[in-house]
This record gives structure tokens, sequence and C-alpha cells, in this order.
């Protein structure tokens, strides 16, 4: 396997002074619309960190900035619709004032089709750029800017792994770092391969000098992330569990998590090194998606109820008190009533602590969108509504297993509630609102755990 690897995010010192001096002397600031997964959160991150590199200042408001991004999601039709709609609702601003910069970029954008549709309804856009090519934005902005030119510029395919590129991170003690990026695995209801290309795994040198330096920044816990990380597979074939390994033993990272986990390939190294590393969290996301074999088989997931059941056996085996959360789609082409039930049941017999549950939304260039057997929108519908029912009781039931119990809980925030309170998120992800200053942010607190809740759990400094 070879690692392209990439360091100029700006061709030439040239376009990187006369782009700064400029952004600084008219003083311009930026905001940021994330839609979508923790992937794209964290590329938010970079394309703040570009942003205020060149001398952009960042604003808490689209009203206030100069420039307004757009880092857009596909994986449902929703997510599409309202980057249409909250990008149309500038037009107005932006005959105002010529000089706003409008820049859409991301999953959406990566589409061929969906860029030229919002090159054409929005003319007004001045920077269109996909997945593969967000480290090229200062240079964009540099054109557009100096030249006055609108860029539509959507790279077909990847280039490789691009290190060294600034970020801006958001504040907490929590980091997200990226391990690989793309997708192999074609799921048939999935447009993710198409807008995020093959698999491509950073070195594992680069990792371990990431979070080196997050923790040298007074970070405590990270998140790896990837599109399926169990297929990691870095330099020197490091597998996923390897480099969880080196990550424990050669950084002082506090707390390890990782997403998302395919079932596929989840291995049995994986389990072992989740239960023999206390650094690394108890806590598991498996989107199981579906209960049934045949609608397993429709999405192209590549395991079956039975194999998905026995890797929660040998998970809880490993390690009892695991949190087991997970994706579940309803209403997928084909589905039967009896498949429908067979997922009720599977939830039922796994009890997870959460899911995220969704109704199928059909991806213009995958497979499913070309199945038969739609379900009515009403069924899908009905269905999602008993599913959420039976998950939230469940939720609910495993919640209340932790009053009376002391958790530790790294402190994140202050609470949205109550200014008086904080919050934090057990070793599991159960989040933990209790009485206490801001002064507490990043630091471990033991928590005695007195009231329970479906999405959150109340207590007290002990």
């Amino acid at each position: 396997m070879q690692y392209a690897r990439h360091y100029t995010i700006i061709n030439t010192m040239k376009i990187n002074e006369k782009l700064t001096a400029l952004i600084k002397e008219k003083g311009l600031n930026y905001h940021i619309v994330t839609y979508g997964c923790q992937m794209n959160d964290h590329e938010s991150e970079k394309l703040g960190g570009i942003l205020e590199q060149v001398g952009y200042v960042p604003v808490n408001t689209i009203a206030e900035a100069d420039l307004i991004l757009f880092n857009t999601c596909c994986v449902r039709d929703n997510a599409e619709q309202k980057v249409y709609g909250n990008v149309g609702a500038l037009k107005k601003r932006k005959e105002e004032n010529p000089d706003l910069l409008l820049v859409v970029s991301g999953c959406m954008t990566q589409q061929a089709q969906a860029a030229n549709k919002l090159a054409q309804t929005f003319p007004f856009v001045d920077i269109i750029l996909g997945t593969h090519n967000q480290y090229e934005l200062a240079e964009l902005i540099a054109e557009r800017l100096l030249d006055g030119k609108t860029i539509l510029n959507v790279l077909p395919e990847a280039t490789g792994v691009h290190e060294d590129i600034p970020v801006k991170r958001q504040g907490g003690p929590l980091a997200f770092v990226n391990i690989m990026y793309g997708c192999n695995n074609f799921c048939s209801y999935c447009i993710v391969p198409y807008v995020r290309g093959r698999e491509r795994s950073r070195l594992p040198q680069h990792i371990i000098q990431e979070i080196t330096e997050l923790v040298q920044n007074g970070y405590k816990e990270v998140m790896l992330l990837g599109q399926n990380v169990n297929s990691y597979h870095g330099e020197g074939s490091v597998s996923f569990p390897q480099l969880l390994q080196m990550i424990c033993e050669q950084t002082k990272i506090s707390r390890i998590r990782f997403m998302t986990s395919h079932p596929k390939d989840l291995s049995d190294e994986l389990i072992a090194a989740m239960a023999a590393h206390p650094q690394i969290c108890k806590h598991i996301h498996l989107p199981v998606q579906a209960g049934s074999d045949s609608v397993l088989y429709t999405m192209n997931r590549g395991y079956t109820r039975g194999q998905y059941l026995l890797l929660i056996e040998k998970l809880r085996m490993a390690m009892p008190d695991i949190v087991i959360t997970t994706d579940i789609i309803v209403g997928f082409p084909g589905e039967t009533v009896h498949d429908f039930e067979e997922t009720l049941s599977l939830i039922r017999e796994v009890r997870f602590d959460s899911a995220f549950t969704f109704v199928y939304s059909k991806r213009s260039g995958t497979k499913a969108a070309k199945m038969e057997g739609e379900i009515p929108p009403e069924e899908q519908r009905d269905r999602i509504v008993h599913l959420i029912d039976i998950q939230n009781a469940i939720t609910e039931e495993k919640n209340k297993a932790y009053e009376g119990k002391d958790e530790c809980v790294l402190v994140e925030s202050t609470s949205t509630r109550d200014k008086n309170h904080i919050c934090g998120r057990t070793e599991g992800g159960k989040m933990v609102n209790f009485a206490g200053d801001e002064g507490l942010i990043g630091s471990f607190k033991t928590v005695h755990i007195s009231q329970a809740k479906r999405t959150t759990l109340f207590g007290e400094l002990r």
C-alpha cells in the first residue's frame, strides 16, 4: 500500500502573504455552519484553522460574518435540503453586500450533480469545493479575492492523506483525530464511498505525534475517527488494535474513544485490546442497521444477525459493563413486517444503551435507489415511532441502573440549562449533569448518580 502525503496548503508564499495582508487589512471574519457527523465537525475545525492561518477571525453568527462557509452532509436528503434553504436565504444579503464571501464545501458538493445544481441555482455562491480538496481553501479564496473569479472546484478522486493542515479546535478536553479516510464497503444505501473515496490510512507516527501534542496542550480524551476504523491499515501492516496499543503505550492520553466500527471487521484482537487497556473507553458504537438477515443481505452489510449477536456476546464476556450503542434504519426497500419485527426482537435481545434511528432515505447513485419494494412513508413513520418507543424504554431502564453509583466523569462544559451546573461524560459516554463551576472543566471528578433520565444522568460531586 502506498501512502501519498501532501504538506502544502497554499502553493506559494506569495499567495499566502498577499491574501493574509488583504484579509488583515480589511479585518475580515468568518463563520462555519456544519452539517452531519463527527468527521464533518473535525473537518470544520481544519477549515477554521486554514481561515485563521490567513487572517480571518471567527465570529459566532452568520449575521456578523464576512465569509460564511457551509460544510455539508449528503447522507440523508433532508440534510441537502437544509443547505439549499440556508444558502438561498442569503441571496438578499449577498445583493446588499457583494463583498460577502459564500463558500459551500463537503460531502454534498462532492457529488458532481449537486455541485452543478448549487452553482446553477445559486450563482451568487462564490466558491464550491468538495471533500477531496478542502486543504486548498486558502488558495481558492485568494483566487476569488484577487482575481474576482467565481469558483467551482471539485476533484473527482482523493489524492492521498493531507498532513500538517492547521486545526482550530473547539473548546473542551475532547479532541477529534482522524486515523483514516474513505470507505470500501459500499453498503447499498450509502453514498459515503462515492463522496469520501477509497480507504486511506494515516501513518501511525503522525497519529501518535498529533495525540502527543494534544496531551501537551491539555487535552484529556481523543475520539479516533474513520468511516470504518476497524479497517485501519497503517504502514507496516499496523492494524487498528495495534494502533490502539501504540497510542496507549506511547502517549499519555487519559481516554481513547473511536468511531465508527463496522461489525464485519470487528476482530477478537480489537476486543482483547479494549479489555486490556484502561485508557480505551468501554464503549463501542456498532451499527447493526437491521435485525433481519434478508435486509442485511440487501443492504450489503457483510454479516448476519447471528454473527452480530455473537459479537455482542464476545464484547460483554470481555467487558461486562461495556456500553453499546448502534444505528438502525427502518423502512429499507423490501423490508417486510416480519423483517421489521426481527429488528425489534434484536433490539430487545441486545438491549442497546441508545440508538440513532433513521427512516430510509433514497440517495441517488446508490444501489438501493434502484431497488423495488419501497415502503410507503406513512408505514415508515409508524415503524420508526414503534421502534423508538421500545428503544427509549430500554435506554431509560439502562440509565436507571446507574442510580446510587459513583462514576468517574470528565467535565466538558457548563450546563446549557443551569449556569451553576457543569456536565461531562462517564467512560461509557453517558452525559452527567451536576452542580459545579467552570473551573472544573477538563478535570476528572467522581460523581454520585442520584437520578437518571433517558438522555442524562444527574448527580453530586463526591
